[in-house]
């Protein structure tokens, strides 16, 4: 009797909820009965359509209906067509500069690379407005790379906006899913629709999910990507095989999208710059410049005095109109125009790390909706790994978050609560893990930013200062027009509305699902590199295709890879360097994505990438060393390879059984041989040569360095049961030396290949 009380008021609950926000959707779309987005033509569904059918062949039948049928398209009308030209190249980073110091006067100056900042410039060049963009560090170098990796909507803000009534965060999630089908539109081969599934353990809380997610959906409209669905207890293990099968009830699936939030990023600002804007990454705003307006007598910003941080030269950039964009930094900018301004932003540290994609199934997440500690957490396939986060902590601002053991911990404790116990979630198994911080928009008497929405605030000062701040990833686009139409109410400028819907970026334009064969056939690439290099450039990875290297072997024919188990290429490091990517970290964490799938596999590839930098840039010896060493620092402390060295360190302690330490020091003795108490390269390649093995000696010098603690050049006995204490508790994997030691053990007299590559394994 109880359970169908619950029952029933959840579905009641669920209903009215439903009943009121498709009332509230039907009235914002009366009121906005000219809505820019809407559903394609007919011509326009046909050639979408016949564009995925030739991406059919390659699934199966049912697979295709589910992923493709006609009412799953999700299509925007484009707005006004852009009238502006856009160039066939985008100019150098050197002729970037040179227009910016030659140029008397800018329409609008944007300060800020992030995904908002290069979203204003792409609006305002593209409106005929003239545009210049300045970033103090990177493209994305900030919070728009260390984001979840999702376009959506926001399941949990519409839940607070059902709960509280609140119609703000309404019209946030609404315009979010807006935001998400173009995004999805503009950018094919960068997003895509993900599936993810909530799974439930409790059967009253089925209907009331249930009623949540068709809310989603609902909300949506015409641009639901797919329909939500409920599965049987059954049908949810067979989708996520690895998913706690104890008192599972049922399972919910959900659609919203997934993308490659760096690339994205720079797609968005290469095509600004295609269409005529001024960028410059690692150029610096010292400070804002000012004139006395002679018909008020009020100062107004005029520009800003900037400073290209590679060479140390400074010069001024004029603009009539300066726009704010600086995502965590917003109030220091602000506070260069006013000292007095109060802060308007919350700053909030969001943690996620990355685990092998054996965690997941390769085309389904999992949403936890419900944390210990009330928090969501997103378990997610991204890029053949695994994405788990995020973690919701107040902290200061940092060009240089780091995450903390404490939050990996956190985000590790609740997958084992989701995962099936044949499951061993592992600690040794976080392959990078970062911190990004989210520019939430605050209430000052808030303390807690959980209960922060992520809505954006467009100001102008006194003195004609616009600025953006809060807001998500996915509305970047909605944002930069808010920001656009503000400055050009602002400051008088006479252009028209926003034309950046519907507006394909980089690599977009002739980019179809079925591109890479072309560049298995035209080029002889790997199929995996091929898939790679169409889905992270679009159409423009035949440019990659051509600069690529003859290996050599009967196939592949050209792209040598900079390490074994990934897909990146060494042309592609050439590439980055057209565009603009200036220093080793812009390499690995942003042009390739290593550093975020695996802080090993990222170093072992530096050298490489140092190389070949250097020789496009005209790097020096010293410049090259100065290269490797800054990266191998962002590695440590930002990318979480410093926790390597947490998790097995000279006072780590060794728990082992008396029988498992007997075992490993016969098997250590069986290398030192001397009874030293330790071993040395010249010990281990004995044993090899003993079994006939022969690997290099950098090969190994690397081998015992990942165990050598106090970088001696030798491995002590307790280094070594260190190690295997570690293993056994899960808190390091991957091991080579241990590895190499067993084969070595068990095989020792025959002739035998052991395996030195560096395995997937992580922290």
């Amino acid at each position: 009797m109880a359970f169908q009380k619950a029952v029933k008021g959840t579905v009641l609950i669920g209903g009215g909820a439903i009943a009121t926000v498709f009332g509230l959707s039907q009235f914002s779309q009366y009121r906005n009965k000219h809505e820019i987005y809407a559903q394609a033509t007919l011509h326009q569904l046909n050639y979408h359509l016949d564009k995925r059918m030739d991406y059919a062949e390659t699934l199966e039948a049912t697979e295709f209906k589910q992923l493709f049928s006609r009412d799953t398209f999700v299509y925007v009308q484009a707005a006004e067509p852009v009238t502006v030209p856009i160039k066939n190249y985008f100019p150098t980073r050197e002729q970037q500069l040179l227009t910016l110091q030659s140029t008397s006067e800018f329409d609008v100056l944007v300060i800020g690379g992030g995904a908002t900042g290069c979203g204003c410039a792409l609006d305002a060049v593209t409106r005929g407005l003239k545009t210049a963009l300045l970033e103090r560090d990177d493209f994305s170098s900030g919070t728009s790379s260390r984001s979840t990796k999702l376009i959506h909507g926001g399941v949990r803000y519409l839940q607070k906006a059902v709960m509280k009534l609140d119609f703000e965060q309404y019209k946030m999630v609404k315009e979010a899913l807006h935001e998400r089908a173009n995004l999805l539109e503009i950018a094919p081969h960068l997003s895509a629709p993900l599936p993810i599934m909530l799974p439930v353990y409790k059967w009253w809380q089925l209907p009331y999910y249930w009623a949540g997610i068709k809310l989603y959906d609902l909300v949506a409209g015409n641009q639901c990507l797919k329909s939500s669905y409920v599965l049987s207890k059954s049908r949810a293990l067979e989708y996520f095989p690895m998913l706690r099968k104890d008192k599972l009830v049922g399972a919910i699936v959900y659609y919203d999208g997934q993308h490659n939030d760096a690339r994205m990023n720079l797609a968005i600002a290469l095509t600004a710059a295609r269409y005529g804007a001024a960028t410059a990454n690692y150029t610096e705003v010292l400070r804002l410049l000012k004139r006395t307006d002679p018909r008020s007598g009020k100062e107004r910003v005029c520009g800003a005095h900037c400073r290209d941080t590679l060479t140390g030269q400074e010069f001024d950039v004029k603009a009539k109109c300066v726009i704010n964009a600086t995502g965590p930094f917003t109030d220091s900018v602000r506070k260069m125009d006013d000292q007095e301004v109060p802060n308007i932003c919350q700053p909030s540290a969001g943690v996620h790390i990355v685990m092998p994609g054996y965690y997941s199934p390769d085309h389904m997440g999992l949403l936890d909706p419900a944390t210990s500690d009330g928090r969501v957490i997103f378990f997610l396939p991204w890029e053949k790994m695994t994405i788990a986060g995020t973690t919701d902590s107040p902290t200061d601002v940092t060009s240089h978050p780091i995450p903390t053991e404490e939050d990996i911990n956190f985000i590790l404790s609740e997958v084992r609560n989701y995962l099936s116990c044949d499951v061993e979630v592992r600690r040794g198994d976080v392959l990078a893990a970062w911190s990004g911080i989210r520019p939430l928009v605050t209430d000052p008497n808030s303390k807690d930013t959980q209960s922060i929405s992520r809505n954006h605030v467009v100001t102008v000062s006194d003195s004609g200062l616009v600025t953006i701040a809060g807001g998500k990833w996915t509305t970047y686009r909605a944002m930069a027009q808010d920001t656009i139409d503000a400055a050009i109410q602002a400051h008088g400028f006479n252009v028209g509305s926003s034309r950046t819907v519907g507006l394909q970026l980089e690599g977009a334009e002739h980019w179809s699902p079925t591109l890479y064969i072309r560049l298995v056939q035209d080029y002889g690439l790997e199929s995996e590199v091929a898939q790679h290099l169409a889905s992270t450039y679009g159409d423009r990875a035949f440019e990659v295709a051509k600069i690529a290297q003859v290996t050599g072997k009967r196939w592949p024919i050209v792209g040598k890879r900079l390490v074994s188990e990934f897909p990146y290429i060494e042309a592609e490091v050439v590439y980055g360097v057209k565009e603009y990517a200036r220093t080793a970290v812009d390499m690995i964490s942003r042009r390739t994505r290593l550093a975020f799938l695996n802080v090993q596999a990222a170093e072992e590839a530096l050298p490489r990438i140092v190389d070949i930098m250097g020789k496009e840039l005209n790097w020096s010896e010293q410049k090259k060393k100065e290269e490797l060493d800054a990266a191998k620092k962002f590695l440590y402390y930002e990318m979480g390879y410093k926790v390597k060295s947490d998790q097995l360190t000279d006072s780590s302690e060794i728990s082992l059984i008396p029988s498992d330490i007997e075992r490993y020091k016969k098997r250590f003795h069986m290398f030192d041989k001397d009874k030293k108490g330790f071993i040395t390269i010249l010990d281990v390649q004995r044993v090899l040569e003993s079994i006939s093995i022969d690997i290099d000696e950098n090969t190994l010098h690397d081998i015992l360095n990942e165990v050598d603690l106090n970088k001696n050049g030798q491995v002590e006995l307790n280094e070594f049961l260190q190690l295997m204490s570690a293993i056994q508790k899960g808190r390091v994997s991957g091991s080579r030396l241990a590895v190499l030691m067993k084969t070595a053990e068990e095989n020792l007299g025959q002739r035998v290949v052991i395996p030195v590559d560096r395995s997937g394994g992580g922290l």
